[in-house]
């Protein structure tokens, strides 16, 4: 009897020792969110993209998350603490949290962590982000080509280059569609903040405005816009498809499992390396929103054209000849744009009115 016992209480250790490796053996991933979860837009793409990572590798990994992380102090505590407890890899999804990821990152040189959206990397820490710009082109074709008023207008988040960029690509193919076109621009100063909002959507509209573009995450300029009837809205980073076929009548949307998964998988290799990626519409990190009816048909063509020509190359957003806001010479006639002037992109180009906030 002793010795059934023996076997027994061996066999359990055995067994909680197997359970203790194999828990060890999974890769712990760890996502930093700047918004809720269910925000309808950038960071609910991201959490899908976590879920993903899940799906994909099973019990493989283990993902944590921690949602609405304000940028700044509380994004370095958010972020080591994470680190302290495992992970081996953490994304971090917002601009603001570049400066947090790289002082934490010196901290935990074993740690792997990827920043979306920002410009400074480490040995341990990678950049990534998507050509957003790329989808801008095209909502911005559909808006100058179907705007009755010939006032456009836009929320952006803060006056970062990532949002800049997008103004002026939008801006540029609305022009290209309807040499009338007028934008009017409100900066809300934040990613996720819906009665914020919803206020800027709605003094744009009462500025004349019948579509409203954003660089904000919530759906609540869409609501908006419902509410005011007549205007049209695009869906920004999520396809926000419940407004559809109006006021929505396409989107943007991030799809950020395809890297999630590569770069886990390159942690469990041993390849992983820190590097910079910024895809669009061809690699498909950028997708385009169905076009709804609401679109005519001729206009939904057009648009469906010039994304073809992005995601093969054949065109660039930035072709020249393009000037900067104050009229001085920036891409001669078919000269394209850098990547690094894009990057660090800080002017509206020629027609924009107003100034860029400092």
């Amino acid at each position: 009897m002793k010795f059934t016992k023996l076997l027994a209480t061996a066999a359990i250790g055995l067994g909680l020792a197997t359970g203790a490796v194999a828990q060890e053996d999974k890769t712990k991933v760890g996502f930093i969110y700047v918004g809720p979860v269910g925000d309808g837009g950038w960071t609910y793409e991201h959490d899908k993209g976590r879920q993903a990572v899940e799906a994909h590798f099973g019990d493989k990994v283990e993902t944590v998350y921690q949602e609405s992380v304000p940028e700044g102090a509380d994004a370095a505590r958010a972020i080591t603490q994470m680190a302290l407890n495992g992970a081996d890899l953490i994304f971090t999804t917002s601009f603001g949290f570049m400066d947090p990821t790289i002082a934490v990152a010196q901290k935990f040189p074993n740690v792997k962590f990827e920043h979306a959206t920002g410009y400074k990397r480490a040995d341990n820490v990678s950049t990534y982000s998507a050509r957003f710009y790329e989808g801008r082109a095209i909502q911005g074709h559909i808006a100058g080509r179907m705007t009755e008023s010939n006032i456009i207008g836009y929320i952006g988040s803060y006056p970062i280059p990532e949002v800049i960029r997008g103004i002026n690509s939008a801006f540029i193919h609305a022009r290209k569609a309807n040499p009338d076109v007028q934008f009017k621009i409100v900066w809300a100063y934040t990613w996720f903040d819906p009665a914020k909002e919803a206020d800027a959507a709605k003094v744009l509209i009462e500025q004349g405005a019948d579509v409203i573009l954003q660089h904000t995450d919530s759906t609540a300029p869409q609501a908006a816009a419902q509410e005011a009837g007549n205007v049209i809205t695009f869906g920004q980073a999520s396809d926000m498809s419940e407004y559809a076929p109006k006021p929505r009548v396409s989107s943007i949307i991030d799809n950020w499992a395809p890297y999630y998964i590569d770069r886990v998988q390159a942690v469990m290799d041993g390849s992983w390396a820190s590097k910079d990626t910024w895809d669009g519409i061809g690699p498909g990190m950028v997708e385009i929103g169905e076009i709804s009816d609401a679109v005519p048909a001729d206009v939904k063509e057009e648009a469906l054209a010039l994304k073809a020509q992005i995601a093969s190359g054949e065109y660039h957003p930035f072709t020249g000849p393009i000037n900067k806001q104050d009229g001085s010479a920036w891409l001669a006639a078919g000269e394209t744009a850098d990547d690094g002037t894009l990057a660090g992109m800080n002017f509206y180009v020629e027609g924009l009115e107003g100034d860029i906030p400092q």
